[in-house]
């Protein structure tokens, strides 16, 4: 139970991204200071860094989705907190009264500037308490290093992010109707809505560290476990066809299209020639096509047998995918599950649930 105790309490928390935390911060500390350090000239009396930097480091590179880590949050957040420290300490010099009142006027201002930032009441702090450096700085020090400081940390972040394929500045990804109308996506038009997602943080009555929107998400996706998991024991292998109609990679687009009007389908999986899945066509794709499938054949979805069926359902809800392909690991073609079979596969489920609860 002792251990317990450092388990970190962060949702999806793993050692590489602690990892990545770690040498994002190294190299966006160490580069700021000296980035910084060739700006302003360097010196005794010059502050390269502001304490509240190592702060904002951590959220930065440790929580890069968090709302209080998005760049507006860092530059704003610090330079607007450290203005309101230095315009406090100029009217009040009781050291006491003016690090609470700036403290306080800095979450007010961040608040109504959307720019909430927890190391801006370290910058507010650091302007009041700051020594020497920060007097004779006066009010340029929101700006400079403050503002510098924390433009030049953010710039490296997302540069940082990027290299390691995360997505900052974190937006939340639109779940988009693929038909252009103004209705949601169909896997979304059953379950929750998102003004119950408002009524239960009104009743909850307490602010979460986490977008609204990637809230959302969350909840779709305990959504869809919980229901794969309460069905776990119908498989892909159970409900897949076996006879699949495939197409080799360099067949014409004519005999593709052909293909699909002879057996009044969809989906056509394009192999290649040791019969290895390589993609999918349908009439969309072949409208583009001139030549053979293979240049404009698209990314198929694809599953393993041993697969649940019901966690199909975010790919073949997307409004543009009709069938997941069946596979083996060397993606040879073992079946095909289409929108139809998955649909009469949940209709079968269901009406076995009711007999039970029934009898």
């Amino acid at each position: 139970m002792a251990f317990r105790l450092f388990v970190p309490i962060l949702a999806g928390a793993t050692l590489r991204e602690r990892l990545l935390a770690c040498i994002g911060a190294t190299i966006g500390i160490a580069l700021t200071g000296v980035i910084s350090g060739l700006a302003m000239g360097g010196g005794p009396h010059v502050a390269l860094l502001v304490a509240p930097m190592g702060a904002s480091a951590v959220l930065l590179f440790a929580v890069p989705a968090s709302p209080l880590a998005q760049p507006w949050s860092i530059i704003g957040g610090n330079s607007i907190s450290a203005l309101v420290g230095v315009t406090v300490a100029h009217f009040i010099h009781d050291p006491v009264m003016a690090s609470g009142l700036a403290v306080a006027l800095a979450i007010a201002a961040m608040s109504f500037t959307r720019c909430l930032h927890p190391p801006g009441g370290a910058a507010a702090l650091t302007a009041v308490l700051g020594g020497p450096a920060v007097i004779s700085a006066g009010f340029l020090f929101p700006f400079v290093p403050v503002a510098l400081n924390s433009t030049i940390l953010v710039a490296l972040g997302f540069l940082f992010h990027k290299l390691a394929r995360r997505n900052y500045p974190h937006v939340a990804a639109p779940a988009a109707n693929s038909h252009g109308t103004a209705d949601p996506p169909a896997r979304q038009r059953t379950g929750f809505r998102p003004e119950d997602i408002d009524a239960a943080l009104t009743a909850l009555d307490e602010t979460f560290d986490i977008d609204r929107d990637d809230l959302e998400r969350l909840l779709r996706q305990v959504e869809l476990q919980a229901m794969v998991r309460s069905h776990r024991t119908l498989l892909c292998e159970d409900i897949m066809s076996r006879d699949v109609v495939s197409v080799p990679e360099h067949a014409a687009a004519d005999e593709a299209r052909q293909q699909l009007l002879d057996h009044n389908i969809r989906t056509l999986p394009v192999v290649d020639a040791d019969g290895r899945l390589v993609g999918a066509i349908g009439l969309r794709e072949l409208t583009r096509a001139t030549d053979t499938v293979k240049g404009v054949m698209a990314k198929a979805g694809t599953a393993s047998p041993r697969t649940p069926a019901m966690s199909l359902l975010p790919v073949l809800t997307d409004g543009r995918s009709h069938a997941v392909v069946i596979v083996d690991a060397e993606r040879h073609i073992l079946g095909l599950i289409t929108q139809t079979d998955l649909l009469a596969a949940a209709a079968r489920v269901q009406t076995a649930d009711k007999g039970r609860a029934a009898a």
